[in-house]
């Protein structure tokens, strides 16, 4: 389903993606409307895949997971089992946050958040037993300048 997004629809979806939890009258409020319309709105932009889902973000840190890896993967493995295993190992592993398919000399890159550099350790080696790579870089990100998941509408 396609719909045509208009100023009042990126009010609502900033709105949201700035706190997803306030109630329909503060949201209608913010944005200079009343509830029943933007109820109706947002349920169409739910329908029409663009809100997908609706989440909680939870301090990393706070809850011990202190290390945060980006973790360069390059394969000379490129046939569909390969990557259907691949595929399933991540998805398996809750330690990956992300994980994006590249163009250039690194075939992947994945965001690890785990609590420490042996509990890294613990998942690299999880992951070269299940699917063979040809190498693996892991960068420990130092500090978190910025991080959203917010989209700039």
């Amino acid at each position: 389903m396609s719909i045509r997004i208009d100023d009042t629809d990126r009010k609502i979806l900033a709105a949201l993606q700035r706190d997803a939890s306030r109630s329909l009258d503060e949201i209608a409020t913010e944005i200079g409307s009343s509830k029943t319309p933007v109820w109706n709105r947002i349920r169409k932009l739910r329908e029409a895949g663009i809100i997908k889902s609706q989440t909680v973000l939870l301090d990393a840190e706070a809850l011990g997971f202190e290390a945060c890896f980006f973790v360069l993967i390059r394969t000379s493995e490129h046939d569909a089992v390969w990557q259907e295993r691949f595929l399933n190992a991540l998805t398996a592993r809750p330690e990956v946050q992300e994980a994006h398919r590249l163009a250039g000399d690194i075939d992947y890159i994945l965001k690890v958040r785990v609590a420490n550099a042996r509990a890294y350790d613990i998942f690299y080696q999880a992951l070269i037993s299940e699917v063979k790579v040809h190498t693996v870089t892991a960068l420990l990100s130092m500090e978190e300048i910025k991080s959203t998941v917010a989209l700039p509408l």
